[in-house]
């Protein structure tokens, strides 16, 4: 740990995501995307206002969370968002020094430092507010040793195969017109990150739209692209996550994975849709990209993108909306030294988003 290291983070612990019915989401990202169920909160465990189920797969590691009751909080939450994602938490060595230093930087302190306790260990959360209703937790869970935290009971299921997910590569929030820049000082100063890269509306556009992201990380694991909407002739797609999420929130999440057209195969197999960018894209591939490891024609049956930078290249492909609101999707990545985000890629993704904006009659 540097001196000058305020806010040590140790790497992603969960995302959490309030949803309508948890069982029914944990059956879902267990059967198709391989997740294995670890431990349940509910009423069989205590809980009498709420269900939540851990799912790990590689080191990745969800939780779902749903109401019992009809006054509460994610209750509301789902009302005005529908599912989506609620709490990114980062582990961190020490929670209330963590708390403390954002504290001091003028963070908004949503749950001050708490300690949580049963006969595995001790876990210490605390959370502070992000863009929208969505919020930062940090946990300390260095001395825990179950199998999420206390309260929860172990599950014993054998869940599905795993696709291949490995890690969480990095999490996308939208925010309004205005605000990307404010956000991305906010984590410059309270969280201690730097500013990655940024692309800027010629980056990223069509004829009818655009939009503008900067990247923050915190200079190891975590990384956080910051989207807002450009002005265009027509409703970009963060203008359209925006009015069906109603107001900001986490757009994507991209997960890492070591063989991507495997993964992907497996989860076509399991009826998962993606985002198909036009058949011209690979015409001119191979010469735009060069020598890879991957086979171009799987590349091309698969719908997977590639792109290069001075460090490498990367694979991804983007999946359709998890939910019947065109918000929350997810991107499987595999990374071959770059450390970029696509950028050649974002043009003929724009085509592809813009082609499903319509076809929903929302452009």
């Amino acid at each position: 740990m540097s001196a000058d290291d305020f806010l040590p983070i140790r790497g992603w612990d969960h995302v959490e995501f309030y949803v309508g019915n948890a069982k029914q989401a944990a059956h879902f990202y267990d059967k198709v995307f391989g997740f294995r169920p670890i431990a349940k909160l509910g009423l069989e465990t205590g809980c009498r206002d709420r269900a939540s189920y851990v799912l790990e797969q590689g080191k990745i590691r969800f939780v779902l969370t749903s109401a019992l009751t009809p006054d509460h909080e994610i209750t509301r939450h789902g009302a005005v968002h529908g599912d989506g994602v609620k709490v990114i938490a980062l582990e961190v060595e020490d929670c209330e020094a963590a708390l403390r230093a954002v504290k001091q930087r003028n963070a908004t302190i949503l749950q001050p430092a708490q300690v949580f306790e049963d006969e595995y260990g001790t876990i210490k959360t605390g959370i502070i507010k992000y863009a929208g209703d969505t919020v930062f937790k940090f946990v300390e869970r260095a001395h825990y040793r179950g199998p999420f935290a206390p309260g929860y009971q172990p599950i014993q299921a054998r869940g599905s195969t795993p696709v291949g997910l490995a890690a969480i590569d990095h999490v996308v929030t939208n925010v309004h017109l205005g605000e990307m820049n404010y956000w991305a000082s906010w984590f410059e100063r309270v969280m201690g990150f730097t500013q990655l890269t940024h692309f800027t509306d010629k980056d990223i556009s069509t004829e009818y739209s655009a939009l503008m992201s900067k990247v923050m990380e915190d200079g190891k694991k975590i990384k956080l692209p910051i989207n807002e909407p450009a002005e265009g002739k027509r409703k970009s797609q963060i203008d359209e996550y925006l009015e069906w999420f109603c107001g900001p929130g986490v757009q994507h999440i991209a997960m890492s994975t070591a063989d991507i057209c495997q993964t992907v195969r497996l989860l076509r197999e399991r009826d998962i849709d993606f985002l198909r960018v036009p058949e011209t894209y690979y015409d001119d591939l191979e010469a735009r990209i060069g020598k890879i490891d991957e086979d171009y024609a799987d590349i091309r049956e698969l719908g997977i993108l590639v792109d290069r930078d001075e460090d490498g290249y990367l694979l991804q492909i983007f999946t359709q909306p998890m939910q019947d609101r065109p918000t929350l999707f997810f991107e499987v990545i595999e990374r071959h030294g770059s450390r970029g985000f696509g950028v050649g890629n974002f043009k003929a993704l724009f085509v592809a988003l813009e082609h499903e904006q319509a076809r929903r009659g929302n452009l």
